[in-house]
């Protein structure tokens, strides 16, 4: 006999993805790209954002197609030099890959840090400890990088005469 009655116990509600909020999250992260990218978007280009002394954030464009882009933004801090440890290096390093839809215009994290493909949902608890909201995290973790770089980032300009 149990204290709990049987459909409270195993009713555990399965997460879904609030697809119209990470829509909404995709596309205002697509026109922040466009704001911080400044016609800085052919191949290899990259596009540095000086936060202060220490922190840098650095935009690489790595592949252009008719209708995508592939970026890799990521973080850099000065005097923070490489470990043994790589595992640790990584955590210090934030790193991820985003495509930018430019027919959608939308703007999606593929992959971040050891996720190489992020998925929609995770069942919890898992392997990796992946939250159930993965995907939505990543990209309001990206919103926070861009509003960072837009709002203090310094960038160095090149001035032609």
């Amino acid at each position: 006999m149990s204290f709990f009655p049987s459909s409270k116990v195993n009713s555990r509600k399965k997460y879904q993805p609030n697809l119209v909020s990470l829509m909404s999250l995709c596309a205002n992260n697509y026109f922040l790209f466009l704001k911080i990218q400044a016609e800085q978007t052919q191949l290899d280009q990259q596009r540095h954002f000086f936060i202060n002394d220490h922190l840098a954030y650095v935009i690489t464009v790595n592949e252009v197609t008719r209708y995508t882009s592939l970026i890799t933004f990521e973080q850099k801090v000065s005097g923070q030099k490489k470990s043994t440890n790589n595992t640790l290096f990584n955590s210090l390093h934030p790193r991820m890959s985003i495509r930018l839809y430019h027919d959608a215009r939308m703007a999606e994290v593929i992959s971040s840090q050891d996720i190489h493909q992020v998925k929609p949902r995770y069942d919890y608890p898992n392997k990796h400890m992946h939250q159930q909201d993965e995907k939505q995290q990543i990209n309001q973790f990206l919103n926070e990088w861009l509003h960072l770089c837009l709002r203090y980032g310094q960038v160095s300009i090149k001035v032609l005469f």
